[in-house]
C-alpha cells in the first residue's frame, strides 16, 4: 500500500482503465436486468395463462397476399397469410381447456386531432381482449362485443398517443381521425411502460372495424388464447395446431402457416436474444479491460525498474525470489481489486441513472444490480491483476541481487 500511495497520480491512472471496464460490465448487466424486468411485466399484463397464435409463411404455400395486412400506403409490406379467419378462432374457443380468445389485425396510419397529428399503429381487437388483458384504464371504458361486431368507430388510446394528440385536454368523448374515418375516444389506458402488446403509442379499435373499414381484409394476423389450466399449456397448444391443420388442409406440420407459442416460449426466445446482446456488450467492455490490464503490466514494469536497487537490497538481506514475486503480484492485484470496487460502484450508479431516465420517459424500468454482476466484476478484476501482473513480478523475482545493488 505504501508503494501504491507513494505515487498517487500514477496509481489512479493505472486503475482508471479497470474502473471503466468493470463499470461498463456492471452497467450492461444492470441495464439488461432492468430491460428483462420491463418485458416480463409486460408479458404478465397479457396474462401468464395465454397462448399466442401467429401466422407465418410456410416453405411453400399458394395462399399468399401481396400485402401484410398493413393499411394501404404504409411503409411496411411483407408476404401475409390470409387463411387464419374468425371461424378458426371460434373452433379454438370450443377446445376444453380454452376459456376465451381474441383476434388481432394491425394497421398503420396517421391519427389526428385538430392540429396534432402522429403516424401511429392501430390495433383491431375483439372485445374479448379486455377480459384477458390485464391493462387498466385511466379513464373511460372498453368497447363492447356489440360495438365490435357492429363495426363501431370507437377507440381506446394508449397513454402516450393520448398525450400527443390531446396535450392536457380530456380525450373521452372527442373525435379523432384515423386515415379517412372519424373515431370517438371512449377510453384511455394507463401507462403500460413498454412496447409489448402494442404499447402506449397504439390505438385500439374494434376488430371488425379494422378489417372491413380500414384494411379491407377478412383474416387475422394473430390471436391470443386464454386457458383454464396453465399446466396443460403444451397439450392445448397441440390441440390448437390440430384444429388449424384440419381447417387449413395441412397434412405436413412443416408446412404449417401458423405458430403457437406459450408465454414460456416467448420468454425463452426473448431471454435468448437478451443473453446474446449482453454477451456482445460484455465482449466490447472486455476490450477496455484488456487495455487496462496492459496498462497495469506496463506500469508494473516501470515500477520494477525504479525499485531495482530495493529488490537487490531485499535479496541481499535474505528475501527469496518467491517473496519478491508475491510482493509485486500483490501490488498488481491490489490495483485491479481497487479498480474493480470503484468500477462496481460507478457501474451501479450509472445503472441507477439509466433507470431514473427510463422511468422519467414513461418506462417501468426496475433498478437492480444482479449479484452475479458483482461476482463478474470482482472475478474479472482479480484475474486481470494476476494475469497482467505475473510477468513484471517474475522479472523482479529473477533479478540478480549483485547486479540489482549496482543499478544506482
Amino acid at each position: 500500500m505504501k508503494a501504491l500511495s507513494s505515487n498517487k497520480g500514477r496509481t489512479i491512472l493505472t486503475t482508471l482503465g479497470i474502473v471503466i471496464g468493470i463499470s461498463t460490465v456492471i452497467l450492461v448487466l444492470s441495464a439488461g436486468a432492468g430491460f428483462r424486468g420491463i418485458v416480463n411485466s409486460q408479458i404478465a399484463t397479457l396474462g401468464t395463462n395465454t397462448l399466442v397464435v401467429t401466422t407465418r409463411v410456410p416453405p411453400t404455400t399458394k395462399n399468399r397476399a401481396s400485402s401484410s395486412g398493413i393499411t394501404p400506403g404504409a411503409s411496411v409490406g411483407t408476404v401475409a397469410i390470409t387463411s387464419f379467419k374468425l371461424s378458426d378462432l371460434d373452433d379454438i374457443k370450443r377446445l376444453p381447456n380454452v376459456t376465451n380468445a381474441y383476434g388481432i389485425a394491425v394497421g398503420q396510419n396517421t391519427a389526428s386531432y385538430r392540429n396534432n397529428k402522429k403516424n401511429t399503429m392501430y390495433i383491431g381487437v375483439s372485445a374479448a381482449r379486455f377480459d384477458i388483458d390485464k391493462g387498466t384504464l385511466r379513464s373511460g371504458r372498453f368497447f363492447t362485443d356489440g360495438e365490435d361486431k357492429g363495426g363501431a368507430q370507437v377507440a381506446v388510446l394508449g397513454s402516450s398517443i393520448a398525450a400527443d394528440l390531446f396535450d392536457q385536454d380530456e380525450p373521452i368523448g372527442k373525435y379523432i381521425r384515423i386515415g379517412n374515418l372519424n373515431f370517438v375516444v371512449i377510453g384511455v389506458y394507463n401507462s403500460r411502460g413498454g412496447p409489448v402488446g402494442g404499447g402506449d403509442d397504439a390505438i385500439y379499435i374494434p376488430l371488425i372495424t379494422a378489417q372491413k373499414k380500414m384494411l379491407g381484409i377478412d383474416y387475422l394476423a394473430r390471436a391470443v388464447v386464454e386457458m383454464k389450466d396453465l399446466n396443460m399449456a403444451d397439450a392445448t397448444a397441440e390441440d390448437i395446431r390440430q384444429v388449424l391443420r384440419h381447417n387449413h388442409d395441412i397434412t405436413d406440420p412443416v408446412k404449417d402457416d401458423f405458430t403457437v407459442a406459450t408465454q414460456a416460449d416467448v420468454l425463452g426466445t426473448l431471454n435468448t436474444i437478451f443473453n446474446g446482446i449482453t454477451l456482445l456488450l460484455i465482449a466490447i467492455a472486455a476490450i477496455s479491460l484488456i487495455v487496462g490490464g496492459v496498462g497495469i503490466m506496463n506500469i508494473m514494469y516501470v515500477v520494477v525498474t525504479e525499485r531495482t536497487a530495493e529488490i537487490g537490497l531485499k535479496k541481499a538481506l535474505g528475501a527469496k525470489s518467491s517473496d519478491i514475486l508475491n510482493e509485486f503480484l500483490v501490488e498488481s492485484i491490489l490495483v485491479t481489486v481497487i479498480g474493480g470496487i470503484f468500477g462496481i460502484i460507478l457501474g451501479a450508479f450509472l445503472g441507477w441513472i439509466v433507470s431514473l431516465i427510463a422511468n422519467a420517459s414513461g418506462l417501468a424500468w426496475p433498478f437492480s444490480v444482479p449479484l452475479y454482476a458483482i461476482g463478474v466484476g470482482v472475478g474479472v478484476s482479480s484475474v486481470i491483476g494476476i494475469s497482467f501482473g505475473v510477468l513484471p513480478a517474475r522479472t523482479a523475482a529473477k533479478l540478480d541481487p549483485i547486479e540489482a545493488l549496482r543499478y544506482e
